[in-house]
């Protein structure tokens, strides 16, 4: 586990417990899990990535610095950095949480690269944090800020520009154990007969995955749908 941390980090762990305990799930009973660490990683990200853009935007207002921060360390950029890494395939989680596919959801990555962010800053320091995120952020810190809307975000705007009223949102299905759930929500634009479904593990994110594909609709005129493993549907789901 050692060498294979050192290769997806960069950074060879002192303290292996640190590292263990970033990747487990709260799933699993009777072992330390990531909320803990959870907790601290996100404030250390935001640290980092603040910095970062003060030094790299020195003529961006307070307001667009935010902007890119809020894009940049949201819930789905962080699991779509975490799924490019393979992050997934170290995450130890119960045998049932497993089955589910807890280790794929969105919130779960995202709270894991965060835990792993907080296990290289206390094994290495500041620095080593620093440069962990830095080798995994930089393809986005350029981006134009009109790309860094989260897609609620995107959608509103794009519906004010033409003169229609804001997106509705309504949860469909609910579905799922506790520790793995599965919402459908569907984003609505009444006025242009406009509708598109997301699924996630939280509704958040399912909103915001129905957002994506309605704003895809519109722009393009067919939702884009991104690729995930195969999953059993459950027994009347839709």
């Amino acid at each position: 586990m050692r060498e294979a941390l050192a290769e997806l980090t960069g950074h060879r762990f002192r303290d292996l417990t640190l590292a263990r305990t970033a990747l487990t799930h709260p799933s699993l009973e009777g072992v330390e899990h990531y909320e803990r660490l959870e907790f601290l990683g996100d404030r250390v990200l935001g640290l980092i990535i603040a910095h970062w853009l003060f030094d790299r935007f020195p003529s961006d207002s307070e307001g667009r610095l935010n902007r890119r921060l809020t894009a940049l360390v949201r819930k789905e950029t962080l699991a779509e950095i975490a799924r490019a890494i393979g992050l997934d395939a170290f995450i130890a989680v119960a045998d049932n949480a497993r089955a589910a596919g807890v280790q794929q959801q969105a919130n779960v990555l995202a709270d894991v690269l965060e835990a792993l962010v907080a296990a290289l800053y206390l094994d290495g320091g500041l620095t080593v944090a620093t440069d962990f995120v830095r080798r995994h952020w930089k393809d986005r810190i350029d981006q134009d800020i009109g790309l860094l809307r989260d897609p609620k975000s995107a959608l509103q705007e794009w519906a004010h520009a033409h003169h229609v009223p804001p997106p509705v949102y309504e949860l469909l299905a609910q579905s799922g154990p506790d520790h793995a759930p599965r919402f459908t929500v569907e984003a609505r634009l009444a006025e242009l007969d406009k509708t598109a479904r997301g699924e996630a593990g939280s509704k958040r994110a399912a909103e915001q995955e129905a957002a994506r594909r309605l704003l895809d609709m519109l722009t393009t005129g067919q939702p884009r749908h991104r690729s995930r493993p195969h999953r059993q549907r459950p027994s009347g789901e839709r």
